[in-house]
């Protein structure tokens, strides 16, 4: 049914190409779909055991087909599946396990593309000012690849540098994205509550922002100004050198050290992981309390601990911003959730998202307990990560009640770092440590007295 369903929006799509303003990605939506729905038919039919070797031969499934497609059209669609990979919990567990092979499939770009626009960003003469750059790349993403390299004077950096073309075909992906998007919320039962309209959107967003490193760099020194302010000078993010940095160049220090992932070697160096991974999360948790802005997509990649003994957050192509209510409401949220507060949690969701017609208080506040208890009470091991957040969408679409983009960011950021704390620490529980909810308890004060403080000060002049 999946697949004649998605062969008929082809056909809508071949139809309207014409008038769509992106007609050659559209085409090619068009025609890497029909490949892949005639590839499942020759697979269900058997007819496709004709052709590939015995030994060799595997059935298809249905993330092995999405991945493949993806693969296909391009660095916006594996962009997706990047996150699709780094997101267990928020995707199915099946399509979460076979997305995680675009993560280190996307094919680097020539280094003489690297070399041609950095002279073309830079100037050539501003560009020899890097020196020793290693022409193989030390990572290749979806939209750039990053290489180290060297300033004049020696100091060790790295040159992130954006795949040539990929603004103009990234926008014309969202539109079809977007397309799909609201076919899927006009057609298919209940899917008006998931949003794929808004995630598509916010995908959007984000990913504009991404395709700007002027905003990235921004960020890193909207972060490290943040955690001087709060005293955590063991925190940082990597300096960025603004006079080497445009829209598709991003040049900044190189960090040297271990992902947070890393745990044999972690505990073989006799790291203390876990005290570093609470005082990370409690820091994040203050930029998030009195800043309303945090890093977006805190996964293994993106938290190391440095060879200097403190601890680094990387890529800040994505963050999270909230104004004052939004901030309060996702604190009082999490407050919440750690103490086992199911009616106010529910009070909470609804003062964010509103109440849709017929709620019943009281179902709603016992579904919510039975998804969220189980990162409360169960050890590692026991916690299925992969079914958390699609939990909490079932239970949301249970109650035709449309969860808030900002919680599930949140919860999201809140299941990376109970993941890592579970794997260095078995015993450690993020939502439940003493050490992180008495001091978000702490934090959430203080952050309200200097709001109330703030709105005196104006309204007294």
């Amino acid at each position: 049914m999946f697949w004649y369903s998605l062969l008929a929006v082809v056909g809508v799509l071949f139809v309207l190409s014409i008038s769509l303003p992106v007609p050659r990605r559209v085409w090619a939506l068009t025609l890497y779909t029909a490949k892949y729905f005639w590839l499942w038919v020759f697979d269900v039919t058997r007819l496709r055991k004709l052709f590939v070797p015995a030994a060799k031969y595997q059935r298809l499934t249905r993330p092995m087909l999405f991945r493949m497609w993806c693969e296909d059209m391009g660095p916006t669609f594996i962009k997706f599946g990047q996150i699709v990979a780094s997101s267990a919990g928020m995707f199915p567990d099946a399509y979460v396990k076979e997305f995680q092979k675009v993560l280190d499939r996307v094919k680097p770009f020539p280094y003489e593309d690297v070399k041609r626009t950095l002279d073309e960003e830079l100037g050539a003469e501003k560009a020899a000012h890097l020196i020793d750059i290693e022409p193989k790349q030390l990572a290749s993403a979806s939209i750039a690849q990053v290489h180290t390299a060297k300033l004049r004077d020696g100091t060790p950096i790295v040159i992130k540098v954006q795949r040539p073309g990929i603004i103009a075909r990234c926008m014309a992906d969202m539109k079809i994205m977007r397309f799909m998007a609201k076919l899927v919320a006009k057609f298919k039962k209940n899917a008006e509550l998931a949003n794929p309209v808004g995630v598509v959107d916010d995908f959007t967003q984000t990913l504009t922002e991404e395709l700007d490193f002027r905003k990235e760099a921004a960020n890193l020194d909207r972060f490290n100004e943040i955690m001087r302010e709060l005293g955590h000078k063991h925190i940082r993010s990597p300096v960025p050198h603004h006079e080497y940095t445009t829209r598709k160049i991003l040049v900044m220090e190189r960090f040297a050290g271990l992902r947070v992932d890393r745990f044999e070697e972690i505990k073989s160096r006799g790291i203390d992981g876990e005290t570093k991974l609470v005082d990370g999360l409690r820091a994040w948790f203050q930029c998030v309390v009195f800043y309303g802005f945090f890093h977006g997509d805190v996964h293994a990649g993106n938290l190391m601990l440095l060879d200097d003994d403190t601890i680094g957050f990387l890529d800040f192509g994505i963050v999270g911003r909230f104004d004052d209510k939004a901030r309060y409401l996702v604190t009082d949220y999490m407050i919440a959730f750690a103490s086992g507060n199911y009616k106010r949690l529910a009070e909470i969701i609804i003062e964010m998202a509103g109440a849709p017609d017929g709620l019943v208080m009281d179902e709603f506040v016992k579904d919510l307990g039975e998804t969220y208890r189980p990162l409360l009470t169960l050890s590692f091991g026991e916690v299925n990560y992969a079914e958390f957040l699609p939990g909490i969408q079932r239970t949301a679409t249970r109650h035709k009640m449309r969860m808030p983009n900002e919680f599930i960011l949140i919860t999201k950021q809140l299941l990376y770092f109970d993941r890592y704390a579970k794997s260095l620490a078995p015993k450690l529980n993020v939502f439940t440590d003493p050490r992180l909810v008495l001091g978000m308890m702490s934090d959430i004060q203080k952050a309200r007295m200097q709001h109330e403080a703030k709105k005196s000060q104006t309204s007294t002049t």
